[in-house]
This record gives structure tokens, sequence and C-alpha cells, in this order.
């Protein structure tokens, strides 16, 4: 119950600062990312503020043996730089310049009941869908050569 509690608290919290942030609406992240125009540097600060959290509590959970709620971390394997990353990187980048959004805000979004917001993470959860079903046969291909 206290892993739900926090779970809860979290999401809740960073649902809170996302829309105080004004990262759930597309015309002001459009607005920060357009800097050869009529930039808005606000979503600046709602950046490094969070990126500042993350990094002090980062390097704390890097001091602990396992998370508050139990469990265990997870970090990823992998540390360098692939053309799988790039790509992604890239496509995110696009993504979120022509639409205003990326994955958690438009999460977040959706309680605004506007119907692109809607359309965008149907097709990002579809995209997210055919990528993982597309790993899950090159891995199952690679192993059947073997």
């Amino acid at each position: 119950m206290r892993r739900l509690a926090f779970a809860f608290f979290a999401g809740a919290l960073f649902v809170a600062g996302l829309v105080l942030g004004g990262m759930t609406q597309p015309r002001k992240v459009r607005a920060f990312l357009d800097i050869t125009g009529r930039w808005d540097a606000s979503l600046a600060f709602v950046m490094l503020g969070a990126v500042s959290v993350y990094a002090l509590l980062y390097r704390r959970s890097l001091r602990r043996s396992e998370p508050w709620c139990g469990g265990h971390f997870t970090r990823p394997a992998q540390r360098g730089i692939d053309l799988t990353l790039l790509l992604g990187a890239a496509l995110f980048g696009v993504g979120w310049g022509l639409v205003g959004l990326c994955p958690g805000p438009a999460v977040a979004a959706l309680a605004t009941g506007n119907g692109r917001v809607l359309v965008f993470v149907v097709a990002m959860l579809l995209g997210m869908w055919l990528v993982d079903r597309g790993r899950s046969r090159a891995a199952s291909t690679s192993e059947q050569r073997y």
C-alpha cells in the first residue's frame, strides 16, 4: 500500500509540475522551440528546475542499495551512443517540435479532452507497440539463426 501511495503522490506531483509549468500547452512548447521567432524562454526555467532536481536525486540514489519503496533499481546496461539512440532522439525531437507535446505532458493533457491530444497519444502508443513488436521479431529471428 505504501508503494502505491508513493507512486500516486509522485505521479500527481509530476502532473502538477507539467500543468503549472505549461508543458501541457502545445502552443507554449512550440513557442519555446521557436528560437528565431517569438521565443518564449519560460520553459527553460521549468526544464532547469526539473533537471536540477533529477540530478540531485539521481546522485543520492547511487548511494542507496534499493529504492525507498522496495524493489530494485534498474539502470541502463548500454551506455554508448548508437544509431538507434540517435534516430529515436531525432524522431522524438521532430515530433515534439511539430506537435508541441512529448509523452508525459501528452498523457497529462488527455484530461483536457482535446481531440488532437488523444490522436497524438493513440499514435504514440501505436508507435511504441510497433517498435516493441519489431524488436521482438528481430530477437526471435536472430535466435532462430543459431
